[in-house]
């Protein structure tokens, strides 16, 4: 097994918009040729575009692009400018008069980060299409991880700076790669060695305290959790799947979640994995939804590794600078 770049994955191109200063953006992943796809929701309150299409009931068989994005339910606006970018370009499900791009999108929480009033719209879906092209797609404060953050059990004083991330490996010619977007309402832990990477800071804003620890000191019901979450993600492979076994590997994928963020999947976040086939190699179901389930760990670790503090909140590099200096 070695590590890729997720651009390297063939038929796939993936590309970031964003405005800094507004704190919100989106990521896109253009699939001209076609893809196959399967969705897994498991957080409590989604927003989403299409999702219907990938039951394995729906008469589609694939899908054109996949739309990550800030903004909450007013960001499903970019994909818009996701299907006109594909129209211009002759690409969608051809039904005569015109081919009808099949644009599926997730958007994340970030109406507390920057301007609220500003959020992405079709001019940014476009503009990540456009991106795409040029592959600019990287890690870090931009896309749809520009407003993400992490660690908001106590509000958004105590949270801490994410953003997106990726990891892919390859073994033999089998490629299996994932992004995510990462703005938990719980912490991130480094799923091999249980080491908490960022998260609800304590009072001082210096260290970290455990969220189900917090959490675990009262019953009492929160009715309004006051600040929305959701962690959004995808996996990508070249290898030939139908949708009902992308739907499967999505849900396993759904375990590198569980590894690292915790907790995860609750009624404020809306935690959800598109799988996406882009290929035509052979190979076992299980296998590649285990291999996805690592993947999603690495990609959700590198977001926070690759964050830098912005708006206000800290990121892991100035929290752990920080210790290190405390203990000198």
């Amino acid at each position: 097994m070695k590590e890729i770049s997720i651009k390297s994955i063939p038929n796939i191109k993936i590309g970031n918009a964003q405005n800094e200063k507004a704190g919100t953006g989106c990521t896109v992943i253009l699939c001209g040729n076609g893809a196959r796809a399967g969705l897994d929701v498991r957080g409590g309150g989604p927003a989403s575009r299409e999702s219907e299409l990938l039951k394995p009931m729906a008469a589609a068989q694939s899908i054109h692009a996949v739309l990550l994005s800030g903004g909450s339910a007013f960001g499903l606006d970019a994909a818009g400018g996701v299907q006109r970018y594909l129209e211009e370009r002759g690409i969608g499900f051809d039904v005569g008069i015109t081919k009808v791009p099949l644009v599926c999108q997730s958007c994340l929480f970030d109406l507390t980060v920057g301007d609220m009033m500003t959020r992405p719209d079709q001019s940014m879906g476009y503009e990540a299409c456009r991106n795409a092209e040029s592959g600019n797609y990287r890690d870090g404060n931009v896309g749809a991880g520009t407003g993400a953050t992490v660690g908001k059990l106590k509000g958004m004083e105590y949270c801490m700076k994410s953003g997106i991330g990726s990891f892919a490996v390859q073994i033999g010619k089998l490629q299996v790669g994932a992004l995510a977007a990462v703005n938990a309402l719980g912490d991130i832990y480094d799923w091999k060695t249980g080491e908490k990477a960022a998260g609800l800071l304590d009072e001082n804003k210096t260290d970290f305290l455990s969220s189900e620890e917090e959490a675990f000191k009262s019953y009492e019901a929160i009715h309004n959790k006051f600040v929305g979450n959701t962690t959004i993600g995808a996996v990508v492979t070249n290898a030939k799947f139908d949708k009902s076994q992308l739907c499967k590997i999505a849900g396993m994928a759904q375990d590198g979640y569980a590894r690292s963020i915790r907790p995860v999947h609750t009624s404020a976040d809306g935690d959800s994995i598109y799988a996406l086939s882009a290929g035509e190699i052979e190979a076992d179901q299980d296998m590649v939804g285990a291999l996805a389930a690592r993947v999603m760990s690495e990609a959700i670790l590198n977001a926070v590794k690759n964050a830098e503090s912005a708006y206000g909140f800290p990121c892991r590099k100035e929290i752990l600078e920080k210790q290190i200096i405390s203990r000198r």
